[in-house]
């Protein structure tokens, strides 16, 4: 499983219960990783949102495995890495489905992908919050048994100017380039649940 194992080239989190989520940070990383992921013998469950614009994301573990709470965080994730985020939406449409049923037509553009059969769908509220995983600062999907009562939505605070904010807010010192790699593109509002 080459895309699990060079994780961190792509956007990525864990789930509060160990999951590893992987998705594209553009188009060719989306075709990348729909590649790799359809080529293999074990299933996966993948998402996008219904609109263009997000990544593909997968959850890298056995669909049997998988809890209602980890596809939540992985809607979540897929949402807020979205065009949805920088259009400041609060809510955005996920569909799920499984890695079989992924195609790529030659005619389609790059970071283009079909899928054949039914969908699921998902409505999800575009919230992350911060922490450090495996030693690198993540922003990652905010749900309701969240340890961090910081929320961060879709906002008008440029990312670049989130800094000062953030090391205020949480009492740490972070680098600008941390913030810059775990944040959306877009802006963002500081909120506490």
């Amino acid at each position: 499983m080459s895309f699990v194992q060079n994780y961190k080239r792509y956007r990525w989190f864990i789930t509060r219960r160990g999951i590893l989520v992987i998705g594209g940070k553009s188009a060719v990383q989306n075709d990348s990783l729909v590649q790799e992921v359809s080529k293999h013998k074990e299933t996966y469950l993948m998402m996008h949102t219904v609109a263009p614009g997000s990544p593909f994301a997968v959850l890298c573990a056995p669909l049997a495995t998988l809890s209602p709470q980890d596809i939540e965080e992985a809607a979540i994730f897929t949402g807020c890495f979205s065009r949805a985020w920088k259009a400041g939406k609060r809510r955005v449409k996920i569909h799920l489905f499984s890695s079989t049923q992924v195609h790529k037509a030659s005619s389609m553009k790059q970071g283009t992908w079909g899928v054949k059969g039914a969908v699921q769908e998902q409505i999800v509220e575009l919230k992350l919050t911060l922490t450090k995983q495996r030693g690198v600062l993540r922003a990652v999907p905010y749900t309701s048994s969240s340890k961090s009562s910081l929320v961060l939505t879709p906002g008008t605070i440029a990312k670049e100017d989130m800094l000062p904010k953030l090391e205020l807010e949480l009492n740490q010192t972070f680098h600008k380039e941390e913030i810059l790699q775990a944040l959306p593109t877009g802006g963002c509002k500081v909120n506490h649940e």
